[in-house]
C-alpha cells in the first residue's frame, strides 16, 4: 500500500473529477448502475440474520452480538488494504490469525465462538474481494452490472445449500471420513483443512492465546513477529527512496514473501515445490524466452491447471472412491518421515515415538 499510495491517490482524484475514464468504463455507462441501497439492504439483512442466529443459538454458537459487530468492523477495515494487495499481486493475505487472536483474548475458553468470529471477520472480507473480482470480470466482458449482481446473489444462495447438502451426504456415505486413526495411509478423505480449522479452534479458542503466546505461555516471543511484519514493508520503501534508480526494489513485495507460507498447514512441501516449479517456468523461463506464447496462453494455462485439478478430484472419487479402491505408492506419503506426527513436548509418551526429557 505504501509503495503504490501516490498512484492510488492520483487515480482516485482523476476518477472523482471525471478525468480518468478508460474505454471499458465508457462502454459500461450504457448500462444501469446497481443502486447502492441494494448493497446496503443485503448488508443489513445479513448482519441482522447473523446476530439473530448467534443470540438464538447462543449455547451452541457461543458468540454474542457484540462479537458479530466487531467481526464486521474488522472485515470492513481490512477490505481496502488487502484488496490493494490482491489487485497488485493476485495474492490475498488471510485474516484468520488476526481474528482468532483478537477473539481469543477477548473471549477465551469458547472454541465455537472463535470459529464463528473467524468466519464473520475473515470470510466476509474474502467474499467481498471475490465479489469485486467478479464485478471487474463483468466490467471487462461488458456484462450489465445489475445482471452481474443478481447472478452473484443467486450463485451465493445456491452454493450455500449445495455445500451444506454435499457435506451431509459425504458424512453419511463415507465411513470414518476425516478420522485419521481409522483411515488407511493412502485414503484421500483425511480432511486436512478441516483438521487445521479444528486445531485452530482449540489453540486460539479453547486454550486461548494468553496461555500460549501471552504472559502465561512459553511462546510470547512470537508476538515480536507482528512488529517485524509491520516494519518489513517500510524497509523496502526506505530502500526505494534511498536508491530511486534501482527499479528492481519496487518488485520486492513483503506481504507476498512473508505470507506465502500461510497455506502450510495443510499444504506440505510437495505442494510448495510444485508451485515454485510451475511459477518459475511460467513466470521467468517462458516469459523471458517465449514472450509471445506467454502473452497468449499463460492465463489460459493458469485456469486450465485449476480446472484440471477440480475435474480430476471428481473423476478419481467416482472411479476409485466409490469402489473403495486405494492407491498405495510413495507419492501419497506426503510427510516422508515416520516421526512427523510425534510430539516434541517433554515427557509425552506415544507408542513408536521417542520421549524427550
Amino acid at each position: 500500500v505504501i509503495l503504490v499510495s501516490s498512484e492510488i491517490l492520483q487515480l482516485s482524484r482523476s476518477t472523482f473529477q471525471g478525468k480518468s475514464m478508460d474505454i471499458h468504463t465508457k462502454l459500461m455507462r450504457r448500462y444501469k448502475k446497481v443502486p447502492e441501497w441494494w448493497f446496503i439492504c443485503i448488508l443489513l439483512v445479513s448482519i441482522a440474520a447473523t446476530i439473530f442466529a448467534c443470540e438464538y443459538y447462543i449455547e451452541q454458537l457461543q458468540l454474542p452480538w457484540w462479537g458479530v459487530l466487531l467481526a464486521c468492523v474488522i472485515a470492513f477495515f481490512f477490505t481496502l488494504p488487502i484488496g490493494i494487495i490482491t489487485a497488485t499481486t493476485n495474492q490475498t493475505p488471510g485474516l484468520n490469525i488476526v481474528t482468532e487472536y483478537i477473539i481469543g483474548y477477548l473471549y477465551p475458553g469458547r472454541p465455537v465462538a472463535n470459529m464463528c468470529f473467524k468466519v464473520y471477520g475473515y470470510i466476509s472480507m474474502h467474499q467481498a474481494l471475490m465479489f469485486l473480482q467478479d464485478f471487474k470480470l463483468g466490467h471487462y466482458m461488458k456484462i450489465p452490472p445489475r445482471t452481474m449482481f443478481m447472478a452473484q446473489v443467486a450463485g451465493t444462495s445456491i452454493a450455500a445449500f449445495v455445500y451444506l447438502g454435499t457435506a451431509w451426504w459425504l458424512m453419511d456415505t463415507i465411513p470414518n471420513i476425516c478420522n485419521i486413526d481409522l483411515l488407511s495411509a493412502d485414503n484421500p478423505w483425511t480432511c486436512p483443512t478441516d483438521h487445521v480449522f479444528y486445531d485452530a479452534s482449540v489453540i486460539w479458542g479453547l486454550i486461548g492465546p494468553r496461555r500460549i503466546f501471552g504472559v502465561l505461555g512459553t511462546y510470547s516471543a512470537v508476538n515480536w513477529f507482528f512488529l517485524g511484519g509491520a516494519i518489513a514493508p517500510l524497509l523496502v520503501w526506505f530502500a526505494h527512496k534511498a536508491f530511486p534508480s534501482q527499479n528492481w526494489i519496487l518488485l520486492i513485495n513483503m506481504p507476498v514473501m512473508i505470507g506465502c507460507t500461510v497455506k502450510m498447514p495443510p499444504a506440505t512441501a510437495v505442494n510448495y515445490t510444485t508451485w515454485i516449479l510451475v511459477g518459475f517456468l511460467s513466470g521467468y523461463v517462458v516469459y523471458r524466452y517465449r514472450r509471445d506464447w506467454w502473452e497468449r496462453h499463460n492465463y489460459l494455462l493458469s485456469g486450465a491447471l485449476d480446472a484440471g485439478l477440480a475435474f480430476m478430484a471428481v473423476l478419481i472419487y467416482l472411479c476409485l472412491g466409490l469402489e473403495n479402491i486405494s492407491l498405495n505408492w510413495w507419492g501419497n506419503d506426503l510427510d516422508g518421515c515416520p516421526l512427523a506426527s510425534c510430539p516434541t513436548a517433554k515427557g509425552i509418551v506415544v507408542k513408536g515415538c521417542p520421549v524427550y526429557n
